[in-house]
């Protein structure tokens, strides 16, 4: 399959390296920058044969791709995946995949139309030690989740789309939504959300205005609660996003997607599980995707899984801002 990239920006590199590595299957035949120079020395690195191009609707049109890889900042987008349905072109979208709820909701109903696979950048569904935790949860060995807290801690400036809310969404909506997205993952369906996000320790830093200090509390259908909170003014250097998952049955610390201790409680003994794996999440994401292009099936994280978590956070910015529970 010929697959292209839009976007050859930081993240961009850890699909490219997914791709390579998945080179029986794929091939990085072009790629889209708004910079020439920038595509043309992504390509020396990862694919010298790929064709370069400056606009994305060229790409589309002209390369024969059977798959593209979207990797602009989220205030960047236009009708990238618009384009892409069109030319029945199959989707892996990072997330978030818009800034408001109507246009990650016009992009569901766009390549669900059109028949399209598509993939949202959730690859810690991929990991193996969520992987475990699922099969225990669909054969009844889990029992009812009932809590799950999680911290997304970094301490970084970023890019100056990243520093600037109205851009990048804050660091809730553009980083954390890893952690809202396991959270669903695991709960089901939230019911209400109450959030506190601030900007306490950026004040200084012209144009932050994202937010630096969080903590938001879900509530689900069934009952259950979730707790995440969030800060970009932690240790530097490093980058932390691990949770712990309190069932009936199980209680479940995840230092990553890929590194779990799992511990029975429902037994005296309290057997113990260790998960610790190197899996590559974006390439066995990226063979998903491609699994369900070639067998028709579904794949794990579809652009609707984009926009639902996406409607939680902007519901959770706007308890933020009242003050008040949002009930969904």
């Amino acid at each position: 399959m010929r697959i292209g990239i839009i976007g050859c920006g930081t993240v961009a590199n850890r699909h490219a390296a997914a791709i390579t590595g998945l080179s029986e299957e794929l091939e990085l035949a072009a790629l889209c920058d708004h910079t020439a120079a920038k595509a043309q020395a992504f390509a020396e690195k990862y694919a010298p044969e790929a064709a370069i191009y400056t606009d994305h609707r060229a790409m589309l049109e002209k390369a024969g791709l059977d798959l593209v890889v979207i990797c602009v900042p989220p205030y960047a987008h236009t009708d990238e995946v618009e384009c892409a349905a069109q030319g029945g072109i199959h989707i892996l979208m990072e997330k978030p995949i818009a800034l408001t709820s109507e246009q990650a909701w016009r992009m569901v109903e766009c390549v669900e139309q059109a028949g399209i696979k598509t993939q949202v950048g959730f690859q810690f569904r991929f990991g193996e030690a969520v992987e475990k935790f699922k099969a225990l949860q669909a054969e009844g060995k889990t029992g009812r989740v009932a809590l799950f807290t999680g911290r997304y801690f970094s301490n970084a400036l970023h890019a100056d789309w990243w520093r600037d809310r109205s851009k990048s969404g804050g660091q809730v909506i553009e980083q954390a939504i890893h952690l809202f997205d396991m959270m669903r993952y695991f709960m089901g369906e939230p019911a209400a959300v109450y959030s506190r996000q601030e900007n306490l320790l950026h004040q200084d830093v012209p144009g932050y205005t994202s937010d630096d200090t969080s903590a938001t509390v879900v509530t689900f259908r069934d009952g259950g609660i979730g707790v995440i909170t969030a800060t970009n003014n932690a240790v530097p250097g490093k980058w932390i996003g691990d949770y712990r998952v309190v069932a009936h049955k199980v209680t479940a610390d995840f230092v990553s997607a890929n590194i779990a201790t799992l511990t029975q409680t429902d037994e005296a003994h309290t057997p113990v599980i260790a998960i610790d794996s190197e899996r590559d999440v974006r390439r066995e994401q990226l063979r998903d995707l491609i699994n369900a292009v070639k067998t028709g099936g579904t794949t794990r994280t579809p652009l609707r899984e984009g926009a639902t978590v996406l409607d939680l956070l902007l519901k959770a910015r706007q308890a933020a801002e009242e003050r008040r529970e949002i009930t969904l």
